[in-house]
Parts: C-alpha cells; sequence; structure tokens
C-alpha cells in the first residue's frame, strides 16, 4: 500500500474533568495503529508520576507568553488558573505523515482549531450523571469538598457546549465507550478520500 499521499484525520475529544476521558483515550491509543496524542504545554505544576515531554511539555507563563506572540500554538485557552496549547508544528507534521493526531483540549480550543484546520473530527465525553461525575472526582482523593464544587460548577459549563461537537459518547460502561470511540476512528478512516488515497493504486488496477 502507498501511504504517502494519505492525510492523518485531526481529532479533538473534550469533557468535563472526572468524566473518564484520559483513560480512554489512552486505552484508544492502545488498541489502534498510527494514532497519536499531541503533547501540550501547560504552565501548570508537575503532578506525581509525570513526564516533562510525555504528559506535558511544562513551561514557565514567560515562555508559554513567548509562543502565543510567536503563533506557535494552533489552539491555547486558561483552564482554572493555567495555560495549557497545542503546538502547531507538532501536530501539522503528525497530520502530514499520515499520523491521526488526538488533542484533549476543551471547548475553547476545539472552537479555535475546528476554524483553522477543516476536516477535524471533534468528539465529546459526557457522564452518565452528574452523581457519577461527582463520585469520580471525589474517588481521586485529590481536591477538598470547595475545589470539587467549583469543579462541578465548571463541568456543567463545558458540558453546555457538547452540541458543538461531531460525536457524543457517553461514558457509563468503560469498555461500551472504548468501542464507540473506536468505532468513530474506523468509521472516518473508511472515507472515500482516505480509501482512495491509500488504495490508489488498487483502485486503478480495478478500474483499468
Amino acid at each position: 500500500m502507498e501511504h504517502q499521499h494519505e492525510q492523518g484525520t485531526l481529532y479533538i475529544v473534550s469533557a468535563p474533568s472526572g468524566a473518564g476521558k484520559t483513560s480512554l483515550v489512552k486505552a484508544l491509543l492502545q488498541n489502534t495503529d498510527r494514532l497519536q496524542v499531541s503533547v501540550s504545554h501547560t504552565t501548570r505544576a508537575m503532578r506525581p508520576g509525570e513526564v516533562d515531554g510525555k504528559d506535558y511539555h511544562f513551561v514557565d507563563v514567560d515562555t508559554f507568553r513567548g509562543m502565543v506572540a510567536d503563533h506557535a500554538f494552533l489552539e491555547h485557552a486558561q483552564v482554572f488558573d493555567n495555560y495549557y496549547g497545542t503546538s502547531r508544528s507538532a501536530a501539522l507534521d503528525l497530520l502530514k505523515h499520515g499520523i491521526d493526531v488526538i488533542l484533549e483540549i476543551d471547548w475553547q480550543g476545539a472552537r479555535q482549531v475546528r476554524q483553522m484546520i477543516p476536516g477535524t473530527v471533534s468528539i465529546f465525553i459526557l457522564p452518565p450523571s452528574r452523581a457519577a461525575l461527582e463520585q469520580r472526582l471525589r474517588n481521586r482523593g485529590q481536591d477538598g469538598d470547595e475545589v470539587i464544587a467549583r469543579r462541578m460548577r465548571d463541568a456543567v459549563s463545558e458540558m453546555s457546549h457538547c452540541f458543538e461537537f461531531d460525536y457524543l459518547v457517553i461514558n457509563d460502561d468503560f469498555d461500551t465507550a472504548l468501542g464507540e470511540l473506536t468505532a468513530i476512528v474506523r468509521a472516518n478512516r473508511l472515507r472515500e478520500p482516505r480509501q482512495a488515497a491509500v488504495h490508489g493504486a488498487l483502485i486503478k488496477a480495478l478500474l483499468a
């Protein structure tokens, strides 16, 4: 098969904190070839177990602002008290080489990216209920009641933008949600322009 003319697809995956986005995307990556997550830049502090360059590119505020001034980001946004941004060059280079790229960003960033890159596929992950979402946040054991209350308020605000996305996945049963995410990626890879690029020689031979 010839892959040199195949363009990767950019996927946006958004969700409120606690909906299970990170775990679902991690499982999707393990089960799917030619798919990578774009590593975002952030000004927030590194958490225990995180690795610079793998989980995030951790930078200070001055560095981040300098990158904004240089138009180095596809999108950037302030989330809580920190800044997050997606490197333009890193994402576009992967797409050019036929790699599908996932951006784990919020609705603000999703709007920016959709305007800049036609053909972007956006997916929003919802929890099965507010009670389930709050329980998941509490099960992390990282935040007190005040922080959890703020995260719940922010979650409702975030979820109000779900109608802007191409696909909605309800993460009630993990395996079901993972299957639905996988189906979205597989279906998009079967679209005519991509199949024609990948199997151009076969189609030409069939029509000869």
